[in-house]
């Protein structure tokens, strides 16, 4: 997607959302506030990817656990080379350019999901029993992240997601090894991972840009019974909360001002024999995906908000649609509780960046899936070296869409422009590039958002996964995307910027078996009614359809594509006086 040209126009689209961090963050009641008692409203974003790779994030779901992964790249290129590929991605990933284009943005705080392994050894690796042997790597790349978000008023929010030994059965998220010792099989885990709380407590304790300590990420484990393996059904939680109060206690014999944040089993979700809490100055965490934006849907805690008056942090959601974005963050902030989306960057359009995927990657994907052969070591290295590259903040794709989702249309319901649209004589508008704004205000489109975690429901948004991402289908081909599985119904607006106003005949180019029909307005007055599609002899079979005498006036008009009988395809329009 080649978005350049509409970064001036942006660049007045965005909330000024930045956060003044005056002071320690702490829980008063059931909020969050600063050292001046006024609430804050966290919006922030989780590096997911950073300092630990999940495989989806990157296409290589086959190898799915970041050990698994590495040992992949060690295969094809040996050790040595793998260790100056992870110390170049730990360099490349986050970058100040990546926390300054955040907090432009509108976000106040990050979220740092932290693998363990970059503070201390595995219990294994110990050369002496009950010993910690602390690494400086992890802490100087928390320190620098901690000095940017300094430099531009934002909280930083630690977060261990990958703890010793893993806390859950998924194992991606924890970089878990299923046949070793995990979290809660072993004593020796648990009291590392004390211990690693109380040391980063005790670097950080006086820095008031430090927002809080989540102690633990995403506990998916059935203590009662190991069929549970998410934890969703446990009862008592017992084992999570001991450790969480044991935790808690090692910090607070060195830090006294931070929050801890905690987290439930069954990912952040399951609070169960957990409550009430043991600390004056502890902020509830729960996680959301997949399901519906509705006040019933958080429900239960705002209940527990209320019982043990407590505040709430969203500590994760995101990997949907636009449309669901912007739901799902008005939901929180209605019920003051600040929120932390997932992730900043990864292979694929619904987060803020994306990572391009470099060429011959599929090379290295075949050959993980069993499906193709070797690549040569100095072959792969080419491949992993634009992998490298392609992480810089400079090298991603901006997703506007999925910012401006987040952040203006969570105050308005006005649509803006998606691209400039400057019609002059021969212009040409693509299909995919209607306005930016909420569903029935940009845009209608049947199905606009994924509920994969809602039984019954197998709704996915966009349908090509391609270009934007607003609930309209969009599929990308040799010649670029165009707006695909087109319902009765449905409607584009386009704000086009005229130059010279006049007659003009606008051809729109389609595909379609002749059932489609189609109507246009501008400004609210129609322009065309009802026409047919014409019968192009496929869906991947490109003709045309032209309408005359169109009188477009100069400066803004408001063009509506509406379709009054789908199954056709649209890939552009064009403007000829």
């Amino acid at each position: 997607m080649k978005l350049k040209s509409i970064v001036i126009l942006l660049s007045g689209l965005f909330i000024s959302n930045y956060a003044s961090s005056q002071g320690f963050l702490k829980a008063q009641g059931k909020l969050i506030v600063n050292e001046k008692g006024e609430k804050v409203i966290l919006r922030g974003m989780g590096l997911g990817g950073d300092m630990l790779q999940e495989g989806y994030m990157f296409k290589v779901a086959m190898l799915n656990q970041q050990y698994k992964i590495r040992a992949g790249i060690e295969d094809l290129v040996g050790a040595e080379k793998t260790a100056k590929f992870y110390d170049t991605w730990l360099a490349n990933n986050t970058r100040k350019i990546d926390v300054d284009s955040m907090a432009r943005w509108g976000f106040n705080s990050i979220r740092l999901p932290m693998h363990f392994n970059l503070f201390t050894l595995p219990v294994a690796d110990e050369k002496v029993a009950g010993q910690n042997t602390w690494l400086p790597k992890g802490f100087a790349m928390v320190d620098e992240l901690l000095s940017w978000c300094k430099a531009n008023h934002m909280y930083l929010i630690l977060d261990l997601h990958a703890t010793p030994g893993g806390q859950g059965n998924d194992l991606p998220i924890a970089d878990r090894h299923p046949d070793q010792p995990n979290l809660w099989d072993s004593p020796a885990n648990q009291q590392k991972m004390v211990a690693l709380w109380k040391k980063l407590a005790e670097r950080y304790k006086d820095e008031p840009n430090i927002g809080g300590y989540d102690i633990i990420n995403e506990p998916n484990y059935g203590f009662d019974d190991p069929k549970d393996i998410r934890g969703t059904a446990e009862k008592t939680n017992a084992p999570l909360k001991k450790l969480m109060m044991e935790i808690t206690a090692a910090i607070r014999t060195v830090d006294k001002k931070h929050m801890v944040i905690i987290e439930g089993n069954g990912f952040g979700n399951n609070y169960n024999g957990v409550l009430p809490t043991w600390d004056n100055n502890m902020v509830l965490s729960f996680h959301k995906y997949g399901n519906f934006n509705t006040q019933k849907s958080i429900q239960n805690f705002l209940n527990l908000r209320d019982k043990y008056n407590v505040p709430l942090w969203l500590g994760e959601s995101g990997e949907n649609s636009n449309t669901w974005f912007t739901e799902c963050i008005s939901l929180a902030e209605h019920n003051d509780i600040g929120w932390s989306w997932w992730p900043l960057k990864k292979m694929g359009g619904n987060n803020p960046l994306e990572i391009k995927q470099p060429e011959g990657y599929q090379k290295l994907l075949d050959y993980w899936s069993g499906k193709g052969l070797k690549p040569s070591p100095a072959e792969a290295q080419i491949i992993l070296d634009q992998w490298l590259s392609n992480l810089k903040f400079e090298n991603n794709i901006i997703h506007h869409d999925v910012i401006d989702a987040m952040f203006r249309q969570v105050q308005s319901a006005e649509a803006k422009p998606f691209k400039l649209n400057v019609i002059t004589n021969n212009a040409t508008i693509l299909a995919a590039d209607f306005d930016m704004g909420r569903q029935r205000s940009a845009y209608y489109d049947k199905d606009t958002s994924s509920y994969q975690y809602t039984p019954g429901v197998n709704t996915v948004g966009n349908k090509g996964h391609s270009y934007r991402n607003d609930g309209v289908d969009i599929k990308t081909d040799a010649a670029g995307p165009y707006v695909m599985s087109i319902e009765d119904g449905e409607w584009l607006q386009y704000t086009l910027n005229v130059k010279q106003p006049g007659n003009y005949t606008i051809t729109l180019t389609v595909a379609g078996d002749g059932n489609g029909r189609l109507s246009l307005t501008n400004n609210g007055a129609d322009l065309v009614k009802t026409q047919a599609v014409p019968n192009t002899g496929g869906m991947d079979k490109w003709s045309s359809v032209s309408f005359k005498n169109i009188v477009l006036k100069a400066g803004v008009n408001k063009l509506r594509v509406y379709v009054d009988r789908g199954g056709w395809n649209f890939r552009e329009m064009r403007f000829s006086k």
